[in-house]
């Protein structure tokens, strides 16, 4: 199969963040199977979902991981014009849910598999394949502890997410808490003698503003000033709570999620948010002693730092010849593949301005160039 062909399969199996992928990583496995590879699994808590990791090549150190993702966002309330599950090539595009983020890499890191066995590469190619990257990177993890373990150390990471095929160093870090208000109803006209969840809860969604403002108005570090925008960001991005327009609200829910560039510092902003709801929880219950406040954290994506002379970003820029500084505000699983030291770099097909979005489409031109700098790897891996 080409690459093409594999993307069209890719592409048809339905692995929404909500679903399951087994289906998709059954195909794969039996692809890398039929050449030879054997792949290992690495499996959720409730075993409806798993990663895979496979070894191109010999038992070797120094070779090359391509990661990507499995999983891809929901089509329903989007107004697509074909079917989001078969890819539809019109206008120069490949239209389809994943084409873009991120089926279309994981795809060409696919098609390349028999070219690297064909030529013999002389360090491995290795393949990693997470789900429910989309809803916090939670599945990459687990797979790459395991693959330090089993697996021959690699000399660079290429995350494949779409990046127009340059070579983006760096990006942001991604932590978010939910928090759920424990109030105490009483009618609205008695409002002092209950607590309001969602009122308490504003106070909360009120300092992330705050947490807005300053960083905004204070001076970026040279590398924060790399990004857009050149500073860290708190963001609650829906809510829900209360039971009718005159009873003070039992409940409120809500995220406060941030975005970090590299070099700040989580903990701060961990420890100043949870100083803030221990300040609000002892207003709530100097009016009624058990309501609460209970917060969880969902989800912790760190930030892919830029690296000094990092051999994957080298080995990027001497494939696709781009030497300009590259960073993005988005989260990608480079950072954890970072973080258990591996040299790390994003390289991809597509713009990321289709991710998410109705008729998502990989253009051809940027396949074809994903083609092209997995033929270029497999020479740098065969030599």
């Amino acid at each position: 199969m080409d690459a093409r062909a594999i993307l069209d399969k890719l592409v048809s199996f339905q692995t929404v963040s909500s679903a399951s992928n087994l289906d998709l990583i059954d195909w794969v496995e039996d692809y890398l199977e039929s050449h030879g590879v054997s792949a290992t699994r690495v499996y959720n808590d409730d075993g409806n979902k798993a990663s895979l990791y496979a070894n191109v090549g010999p038992l070797t150190e120094g070779g090359v991981v391509l990661s990507g993702h499995t999983d891809v966002v929901p089509v329903e309330g989007q107004a697509w014009d074909t079917d989001p599950f078969t890819v539809v090539e019109k206008n120069g595009k490949l239209y389809g849910r994943g084409t873009c983020d991120m089926k279309g890499f994981d795809a060409l890191a696919l098609a390349a598999v028999p070219l690297a066995l064909e030529r013999g590469i002389k360090r491995p190619l290795q393949i990693a394949f997470s789900y429910d990257e989309e809803v916090g990177c939670l599945g990459a993890p687990p797979m790459i502890a395991q693959m330090r373990k089993h697996m021959p150390a690699a000399s660079a990471v290429v995350v494949g997410e779409p990046s127009m095929m340059k070579a983006v160093s760096g990006h942001k870090g991604g932590y978010g808490w939910w928090i759920h208000m424990h109030g105490f109803e009483v009618h609205s006209s008695l409002l002092h003698t209950g607590v309001n969840a969602i009122m308490y809860g504003v106070k909360l969604i009120e300092w992330a503003n705050q947490v807005n403002d300053t960083n905004m108005a204070a001076t970026p570090s040279a590398l924060a000033a790399q990004f857009v925008p050149p500073f860290t960001t708190a963001h609650t991005g829906t809510i829900t709570g209360g039971t009718a327009h005159n009873i003070t609200a039992k409940d409120c829910e809500f995220g406060i999620d941030f975005r970090l560039v590299p070099g700040d510092n989580i903990e701060s902003y961990r420890d100043a948010l949870f100083a803030r709801v221990a300040e609000v929880e002892a207003q709530m219950q100097a009016v009624v002693p058990e309501t609460r406040i209970e917060i969880t954290q969902r989800f912790h994506v760190p930030p892919l730092q830029p690296e000094n002379d990092g051999m994957a970003e080298r080995l990027v820029r001497q494939i696709t010849g781009d030497n300009a500084r590259h960073v993005v505000s988005y989260g990608t699983e480079a950072g954890q593949f970072q973080e258990k030291d591996y040299s790390t770099i994003i390289c991809g097909p597509g713009d990321i301005a289709q991710a998410h979005q109705p008729n998502e489409f990989l253009e051809v031109s940027q396949f074809e160039a994903g083609q092209q700098f997995m033929t270029k790897l497999i020479d740098h891996l065969a030599t």
